[in-house]
C-alpha cells in the first residue's frame, strides 16, 4: 500500500505545486513521473535495509538462481529508473524500463503471496489486489513513457 501511497500522493502535490508555482510540474505527465520516482525510491531502498532484504531474498522463486544478487540487480534498476525518471531527456527511456522490471519481478510477487510470505512482519498483499496494484503501476509507467 506504500508504493501505491507514494505514487497517488507524489503525483497530487507536485501537479498542486506546478499549478501553483513550478513550472517544470505545471503538465500531468511530469508530475506522475515525480511520483513514480518517490515510489520507486520507497520500493528501491528497501532492497538494502537488512531485515527487508532477507524477506525480498525468500520472494524469489528456488528456480532462479542468486537470489541475493537478484534482489540487488533489482534495487539498483528501481532507484536508477527514479533518477531516471525526473532527468527529462531519460524519463520515457526510464518508464519503460521500469514497466518492464515490473512485469519482470510480478512472478517473485506470486510466489510471495501464494506461499504465505511476509513483508516487514506483515504478510504478503493478497494476490488479486496485488495484481491490481500492478496494474496501476504498470499503466503509470506507460503512460509515463508517452
Amino acid at each position: 500500500m506504500i508504493p501505491l501511497i507514494a505514487l497517488v500522493g507524489g503525483f497530487a502535490v507536485l501537479r498542486l505545486l506546478g499549478l501553483l508555482a513550478l513550472d517544470g510540474f505545471n503538465a500531468w505527465q511530469p508530475a506522475l513521473r515525480g511520483g513514480l520516482a518517490l515510489m520507486f525510491v520507497t520500493t528501491g531502498v528497501p532492497h538494502f535495509i537488512a531485515s527487508w532484504r532477507r524477506d525480498f531474498v525468500a520472494m524469489i522463486p528456488p528456480a532462479l538462481p542468486r537470489p541475493d544478487l537478484l534482489v540487488t540487480l533489482t534495487g539498483v534498476l528501481e532507484l536508477a529508473g527514479a533518477v531516471g525518471l525526473i532527468v527529462p531527456p531519460l524519463a520515457p527511456l526510464a518508464a519503460a524500463g521500469l514497466a518492464l522490471l515490473m512485469l519482470a519481478m510480478f512472478p517473485a510477487n506470486v510466489y510471495a503471496a501464494r506461499g504465505g510470505l511476509t513483508l516487514a512482519g506483515k504478510p504478503m498483499t493478497p494476490l488479486p489486489a496485488r495484481s491490481a496494484l500492478q496494474v496501476v503501476f504498470v499503466a503509470a509507467a506507460v503512460a509515463a513513457t508517452l
